[in-house]
Order: structure tokens, then C-alpha cells, then sequence
């Protein structure tokens, strides 16, 4: 998945702890822009059709076993050849001892070369991970982000409606808070998004009358989470007296978010609701649909009814049929 988004290396070698066997300048100025890796086989063969030189570039024992087959003058050429297309950084993994004309060679084309001591396959699914977090597309939403019950839950409002407020209920009973005000939302695969806080706002909550509280410090460690999953978006909006709000269940609502389609329900709040145990049920209840379990659609077919018909009040508006 390509973006626009770059990660510096600096914060690659911190994660993975490498060994620099040659840097050309701080570690701070390189970026990496690319998610993808690459292992040069090929171009180690002579194939640079193709060939991504914005991709990290990993080699392994095939990889060294390979040039290790030629002559030391071939050997340097096929070298040459490769880093002359100065990718952002090339790791050796299972610290495998090169000899000199690596190094050398890395530093006459200015590219970074590091040492890893993890297996090649570990390494590259490690690194793939990292890459596709820190170089996924993202948004900032403002709302509320919390963990109900292992459910990522994305409480989406005008300010004001009660985001906050409901949120601290919530790290009351139990749950865990992950942004508030701000949430950074990253698409980290074709079918999930992820949220988080910006660092500088992170665990903070602004709740009227009282001021900026500190989640973690008040409710304590347990109380709060870096990131989480976004598995339902719950709009809370007023009360509209003239607004019909599902009351079985059976429409599938979706929210939008980086083009993936999460599901979401509007929740209308007034005096009287307890907000945070409506969305208590709703995390429970998003979990049993995933499970294959719908209530709505059961109690239909125990009332011998199909998902097409539906109870209606003498306004021609859905009751509930209890």
C-alpha cells in the first residue's frame, strides 16, 4: 500500500536494536517511504527490472551463499551494481559475519548497512509489521476512543454532546482509554483501522467544570491503552423528537473511515440515559453479531417473521414487538 508518509531510521535501529555496520549521515535524516521490503536475490543474479529502490533491502544466508559462489572480482561487480542504486538502507540478518568489501562498498554509494541478529523470515515479517503501522494512511477524527470489553469503540459527536464525559464512566467501570478530543486513525491493512493518540495529548481528558485530568495518573496504569482496534463507530447526537431511530436492530449501518466501511450505530442521547451501559451492551452485542449471532434476526424468526417485515405502530413507525 503506498503513501505519503516516511518513517526515520533512527527509530527502525532503535526497534529492532542493529547493529550499524556503516552509516553515511545521522540516522535521524534518512526516511524510509516505502512498507515493502525486498531480499536481492535477483539483483545479486543481475535482474534489476523492476527493482523498488525506495524498499529496504534485506540480505540473508541464500543471498550471501550466493555471491559467495563467485570470484572475488565478480562478486565485487554484482555488489557494485547493487548498491549503486542507493537503496534507504540494506540489513544483513543472522549476524552473519561479511567480510570488508560490504562495508566498503556501502560506503563509496553512501548507503546505510546494518547487522541483525534474528533470522531472515522473523526479521522481515517483524519489519513488515512496523513498516505498515508507521507508514499507514491516516486521519484525525475528533472524538473518543475506548476499549469496552476487548471492542475497539469510536464515539463520534458534536462537541459537547457528552464524548468525554461517557468515556470517564467507562474508565470507571473498568475499561480502558485510548484518545480523547483527537484520534489519530491509521489504515493498517485492507481491512482494519487502528487508533491512537497524538503523543503530546495522550491519556489527557478535558471534562467542563473541572478542567484537564490525567486518566492514567487518577485511574492509574491499567486505566489506558496506546492503540486499539476500531471495530464500531457509535454517533452520539440529541435527542430529535422528530427523528425515527432503529429499534430492532436489522439495519446494517456503516461509517466511512480511509474507504474502509466500519460498522457504526447513532445512539440519541437525553437526560435519563445511561450512556455508558448502552454502549456496554452495544461492544457485547457487536461481539455476538461477529460471532454469528443476531438477536433481532432470532426473535423474527420466533415470531415467524422474516427480516423483510417488520412490527409497525399505528404511525406505520418499527416498535419494538415485546
Amino acid at each position: 500500500m503506498r503513501t505519503n508518509f516516511s518513517v526515520a531510521l533512527s527509530r527502525i535501529i532503535k526497534e529492532f536494536s542493529l547493529e550499524i555496520l556503516n552509516i553515511p549521515k545521522p540516522a535521524d535524516e534518512i526516511m524510509v517511504s516505502s512498507a515493502e521490503i525486498n531480499r536481492p536475490g535477483l539483483q545479486m543474479a543481475g535482474y534489476f527490472e523492476f527493482f523498488d529502490e525506495k524498499r529496504i533491502q534485506i540480505i540473508g544466508k541464500s543471498e550471501e551463499s550466493f555471491l559467495a559462489r563467485f570470484t572475488e572480482e565478480k562478486a565485487t561487480k554484482r555488489l557494485r551494481d547493487f548498491f549503486s542504486r542507493r537503496p534507504p538502507a540494506v540489513v544483513i540478518c543472522r549476524d552473519l559475519q561479511i567480510n570488508d568489501m560490504y562495508i566498503e562498498i556501502a560506503k563509496e554509494f553512501e548507503v546505510p548497512l546494518l547487522r541483525s541478529g534474528e533470522s531472515t523470515s522473523d526479521f522481515t515479517s517483524a519489519l513488515i509489521a512496523f513498516l505498515n503501522l508507521h507508514l499507514a494512511p491516516r486521519v484525525t477524527r475528533h472524538g473518543v476512543l475506548v476499549e469496552v470489553y476487548g471492542e475497539g469503540i469510536l464515539l463520534l459527536g458534536e462537541s459537547g454532546v457528552g464524548k468525554s464525559e461517557t468515556a470517564i464512566e467507562l474508565v470507571k467501570r473498568g475499561h480502558r482509554l485510548i484518545a480523547d478530543d483527537a484520534v489519530e486513525i491509521r489504515r493498517v491493512s485492507s481491512k482494519s483501522l487502528v487508533g491512537t493518540a497524538p503523543d503530546n495529548i495522550r491519556h489527557f481528558i478535558e471534562l467542563r467544570g473541572i478542567g484537564i485530568i490525567n486518566a492514567s495518573r487518577i485511574f492509574g496504569a491499567g486505566s489506558v491503552k496506546l492503540t486499539e482496534k476500531i471495530d464500531l463507530v457509535i454517533n452520539l447526537e440529541q435527542w430529535d423528537i422528530n427523528k425515527v431511530y432503529d429499534r430492532m436492530g436489522l439495519e446494517n449501518q456503516t461509517t466511512e473511515i480511509l474507504e474502509l466501511n466500519i460498522p457504526s450505530l447513532t445512539i440519541p442521547v437525553k437526560p435519563g440515559r445511561n450512556l455508558a451501559v448502552i454502549i456496554e451492551v452495544a461492544a457485547m452485542n457487536s461481539r455476538q453479531k461477529k460471532l454469528g449471532y443476531n438477536a433481532a434476526e432470532d426473535l423474527l424468526k420466533r415470531l415467524g417473521m422474516t427480516d423483510d417485515e417488520e412490527v409497525k405502530d399505528t404511525d406505520n413507525a418499527p416498535v419494538n414487538p415485546f
